[in-house]
């Protein structure tokens, strides 16, 4: 009896091991599997961003709506598009832009035509690679009140000017067209305070105030201006604001010139298709914007953006010799014959 129990016993034995054997090899249908974890299959890595390219432009002024078609190539992303990185900004003083430019501390700046050339005879090699504004902005003005309107009234007057070197020269000219010199007014310097130092009756009259942006204000303040524009007295047409680069870097650096006014460009033609949504969204980034005076200044300034042969930013010899040969003869250059040197047409031809 108790042999048979053993029997028993190992007989059972045996059948478990060889049940578990075949669930180990799969013989049962319902048998758990092992899962053996697979390794991901590896990703390509992916293409780091494009360093951007970081250049400055230092503005002639507080950004106003002349200004607006560079916050649009930064805003819709044509300055990235281009791989730059654009800082704008206004410098302390806004008169060393030539000289900033020229020793390389900046990229780009907005300058005069005037003192472009001016600048150049005393060797700053700064040029001019693309004019923003196709005629001259600045003017002289006087509260309607005073009497004056033409030059002739300014006799015996002071007249509040900036400070730029080209002031002495052009006011000299526009008295000189009604039998006056510029030793017939007094000038006072009052930077760039011109219409506090009007209003305030400073001085009688003023010199380098925009008759698309002074003028507008000095009106909402409510004080009426006559306006005496530069080219309806004697002064030749020229170009009001220039961007400028330095020689050394259009020698070294052209692509990134290249690509700098390719983006302006393009700014500046959604500008001149909605002046007005322009300005928006100048205000949009720099909130202090005044939209009484720049709306209506806009207006007025657009079409001086526009060129006749339809390329923005183009420059004229002409316009160049011309001008530069007035300086010479009023003496504030040695000689007109620098001026083909001093603006380079061939980038603004390169983005139309």
């Amino acid at each position: 009896m108790k042999l048979i129990n053993i029997r028993a016993v190992l007989l059972l034995s045996l059948l478990l091991v060889f049940s578990l054997l075949a669930a180990a090899c799969g013989g049962d249908a319902t048998a758990t599997s092992v899962v053996v974890p697979t390794a991901e299959p590896t990703k390509a890595p992916t293409e780091a961003p494009a360093k951007l390219t970081e250049v400055s432009i230092a503005l002639d002024w507080f950004p106003w709506s002349n200004h607006s078609g560079l916050y649009i190539a930064q805003e819709r992303g044509y300055f990235t598009d281009e791989g730059l990185d654009v800082n704008i900004y206004v410098p302390g003083d806004p008169t060393t832009v030539l000289q900033t430019v020229g020793a390389g501390r900046d990229d780009f700046g907005i300058s005069y035509q005037p003192e472009l050339l001016i600048a150049r005879e005393q060797g700053i090699e700064a040029v001019s690679i693309m004019a923003l504004v196709q005629h001259p902005l600045n003017s002289i003005m006087a509260l309607t009140e005073s009497g004056i309107a033409e030059p002739k009234d300014l006799k015996g007057k002071k007249v509040g000017a900036t400070g730029a070197a080209s002031d002495e020269a052009l006011i000299d000219t526009m008295l000189r067209s009604q039998g006056l010199t510029v030793d017939d007014v007094e000038l006072v310097n009052v930077g760039f305070d011109l219409i506090p130092a009007l209003i305030s009756k400073n001085v009688d009259a003023i010199i380098g105030a925009y008759w698309v942006h002074e003028s507008i204000s000095a009106t909402n303040l409510g004080f009426e201006l006559n306006i005496m524009r530069m080219e309806d007295h004697g002064v030749p047409d020229f170009y009001e604001l220039v961007i400028v680069a330095s020689e050394d870097k259009i020698a070294n650096e052209p692509e990134v010139i290249q690509r700098f006014v390719r983006a302006v460009t393009r700014g500046y033609q959604d500008a001149i298709a909605d002046p007005l949504d322009a300005v928006a969204l100048l205000k949009s980034v720099k909130p202090e914007t005044d939209l009484d005076i720049e709306n209506p200044g806009v207006l007025l300034l657009a079409p001086l953006w526009a060129t006749d042969n339809g390329v923005f930013g183009w420059q004229e010899q002409d316009r160049w010799e011309d001008f530069a040969n007035w300086m010479a003869d009023s003496g504030r250059l040695s000689s007109g014959a620098g001026a083909a040197a001093a603006y380079d047409n061939s980038f603004v031809e390169a983005a139309r």
